[in-house]
């Protein structure tokens, strides 16, 4: 993986077929002059639009429908099936997807799925260097567009293979900070950006971009808040790849 540093930081996923294993080649997914990191990569992959192909994420951005949030009643984690399920079945769960994907000098237990050790250099929330260690780890893996963010805006009508798919989309999950995370909550846009300043740009691209792949929709407020940071990145990419929209029939949700 490479990580650009002064203000290029993290990160977008290059898909292998379905599975994110062995994907641990990054791209940067910013054009812009702002500083910008990468797509999912925390959220992300290539660049949308085609290569050269400017203003992507602002363009995206600025097709999502708009509606009022809906009541958060019903929300629960259960809804969107077991915590890190395996549905790219590669036989790691996917969190350790994750870690595997972000984190550098990675070492394992038991194998080469479980991470026991690894180094989030310039995590993309922060800006600061982390190190992950088992059992004891300062790393989340934080849903870019939160579960119950989602459930507001469209994901209580779905059913359950697709918000299980959206609740392990790579393109939707990135490893960062935790005590940086925590501050998030199911923040969007509108309420919460990455103290990192020059990451905002590729973290308000991944938000569209996964809320674009699924169809959810923004509030009036989310949307200005997502044109208003990528207006300065307007050559901002918008990242792609991921998991399916739909998980496999054998995954259930509660």
């Amino acid at each position: 993986m490479r990580r650009l540093r002064g203000g290029a930081a993290v990160a977008a996923v290059l898909m292998c077929a379905v599975s994110v294993a062995g994907c641990k080649e990054q791209v940067t997914g910013s054009d812009s002059g702002s500083g910008a990191g990468s797509g999912s990569g925390g959220a992300g992959a290539t660049a949308g639009g085609g290569a050269g192909s400017g203003g992507a994420a602002l363009a995206a951005a600025e097709s999502l429908t708009v509606k009022g949030r809906a009541p958060k009643t019903g929300y629960d984690r259960e809804k969107f099936g077991s915590a890190w399920a395996d549905t790219d079945s590669n036989s790691c769960d996917t969190r350790d997807d994750i870690l595997k994907r972000d984190l550098e000098e990675v070492k394992f237990t038991g194998g080469a799925c479980k991470v026991s050790y690894g180094v989030l250099e310039s995590d993309p929330y922060s800006g600061k260097d982390v190190t992950y260690r088992r059992g004891s780890s300062k790393v989340d893996i934080d849903h870019v567009v939160a579960l119950s963010d989602a459930w507001q805006k469209g994901a209580k009508y779905w059913d359950a293979g697709k918000r299980i798919a959206l609740a392990n989309d790579p393109l939707n999950l990135l490893a960062v900070d935790a005590s940086t995370n925590r501050s998030k909550g199911d923040g969007d846009t509108a309420t919460w950006l990455p103290p990192n300043k020059g990451y905002r740009c590729t973290y308000v691209a991944a938000q569209v971009a996964v809320k674009k792949k699924y169809e959810l929709w923004v509030t009036a407020a989310e949307k200005s808040a997502m044109e208003k940071v990528l207006e300065t990145c307007p050559a901002q990419k918008l990242p792609t790849g991921g998991n399916p929209t739909k998980a496999p029939e054998r995954f259930h949700a509660g």
